[in-house]
């Protein structure tokens, strides 16, 4: 009995160093593998702790080294630990790219750098990428993103507007205008001048990236529409939005990209089951092209006109959007009854936005047609996906197709407010009932056992 129970306690004990072994081992290997490989989850609301896509893609298109310094000395007096938020913000981004480095420098004890810097704020960021210097002041996530794809693009991007007819300006504040879009292609790199056909001899097709003609409101004179044909002939981009009135001397424009444009309104019943204008053309249907490839948002075109390719060899032409599947092209007064006249209106659906493009002198000439100038307007701008739309027509006219994305926006953050009430329930019950709980249950548990 005696010898049994030894070899008992010799099999116990064998158990028990043996669980202590491989305890350890176990530990041992765990820390090693959280040594070797890295695993986060950002379970935050609005994933604020993580890059959004168009961040990703930005940092995947950028080949080579980016230098940050940052000029922010240890303290500031509102932030506080500004170098640590720096470093939290810049850290998001050298997950993705390592060779995304970040250098402090204390404008305070180094003020002769910072002047040559040009440092105007504690904490202000400079940006290296292929000899290209950016600036940035504010830390967030889109305008970090914005810099760095301004610094993507190879050279400067022009958009040369048309003036002197009234048209929409990408400086202006008007309803009408379309001052935002304009400075989302400021944001993005893009440099923007006017041009007056009645002043300048010629347009500089080499100089413009692309022309843009929006919706003049005065006719054209016929020496002004010759060298708006002769830049075409000679090979230059542009971005045409034309609204459904007049086209303002613009006929032969039409002629030359072999484009009939009809008359009356793009109706489309699905805007009004969403309770938008019947007027407003809703863009879900995307032909193939680099513009709208991965675009998978709504677009709203107001008061959208009928755009048709002329069958050609000349131009290779592509419907960018097809819309009012189930709707028609109205030609009655807009301030009455909209309804479908079968004797009067065409049925959809209806395209009202096209490319073309062509090879001449080496190189493919690129241009695209909108039928709705209103939907990159301030007042509409915001409506749908027309702004990241908008910046993708502009980024394939002007050869930047692989900067082609859905534009960064700013994470929305979330906050949690608690009352004094409820903060006082909460601290009550995980410091004194939690505890009284526990221990009487475990006065209990001892009770019963005693009796026992």
């Amino acid at each position: 009995m005696a010898e049994l129970d030894k070899k008992l306690q010799r099999h116990y004990r064998a158990h028990s160093w043996l669980f202590a072994v491989l305890l350890l081992a176990l530990v041992f290997l765990l820390g090693y593998l959280a040594q070797q490989t890295r695993q986060q989850w950002d379970v935050s609301q609005n994933g604020r702790n993580s890059l959004s896509e168009a961040s990703i893609e930005i940092l995947q298109k950028l080949q080579g080294p980016v230098q940050v310094t940052a000029y922010a000395s240890e303290q500031d007096a509102q932030l506080g630990d500004i170098r640590q938020i720096i470093t939290d913000f810049i850290a998001l981004y050298q997950r993705l790219k390592p060779d995304l480095s970040l250098t402090f420098i204390d404008p305070v004890e180094q003020p002769v750098l910072a002047q040559e810097a040009d440092i105007q704020v504690n904490g202000e960021l400079v940006i290296r990428f292929n000899q290209k210097i950016e600036h940035l002041t504010a830390i967030n996530e889109q305008a970090f993103s914005n810099v760095l794809m301004r610094l993507a693009r190879g050279e400067d991007k022009w958009v040369v507007e048309l003036s002197g007819h009234g048209e929409r300006r990408l400086d202006g504040s008007a309803n009408y205008d379309l001052g935002e879009f304009g400075r989302h292609l400021r944001t993005n790199g893009f440099s923007s001048q006017q041009l007056n056909l009645a002043i300048q001899p010629d347009i500089p097709a080499a100089h413009a990236s692309t022309l843009l003609i929006a919706s003049p409101q005065t006719d054209l004179l016929p020496g002004e529409v010759e060298k708006l044909l002769d830049y075409i002939d000679r090979g230059g981009n542009l971005l045409w939005l034309v609204d459904q009135e007049s086209l303002r001397g613009l006929l032969p424009l039409t002629e030359k990209l072999r484009l009939t444009l009809t008359p009356g309104v793009v109706a489309d019943p699905q805007a009004a089951q969403l309770k938008a204008p019947i007027t407003f053309a809703l863009g879900a249907i995307y032909g193939p092209h680099a513009i709208t490839s991965d675009f998978n948002y709504i677009t709203v075109f107001p008061f959208a006109r009928q755009l048709m390719l002329d069958e050609n060899e000349e131009w290779h032409s592509v419907i960018l959007v097809e819309a009012a599947p189930q709707g028609w092209i109205e030609t009655g007064d807009l301030n009455g009854e909209i309804v479908f006249d079968q004797d009067a209106d065409v049925p959809g659906p209806a395209s009202i936005a096209v490319a073309m493009s062509r090879n001449i002198q080496d190189r493919e000439q690129r241009i695209v047609v909108v039928g709705s100038g209103h939907f990159l307007a301030n007042t509409y701008l915001g409506n749908g996906s027309n702004l990241d739309f908008g910046i993708n027509l502009i980024n394939w006219l002007t050869g930047d197709e692989e900067l082609i994305m859905i534009q960064p926006r700013a994470t929305l953050d979330s906050s949690l407010v608690l009352s004094e009430l409820e903060l006082t329930l909460i601290a009550v019950g995980f410091l004194i009932v939690l505890p009284l709980l526990f221990l009487a249950s475990g006065i209990v548990i001892w009770w019963r056992r005693r009796r026992k």
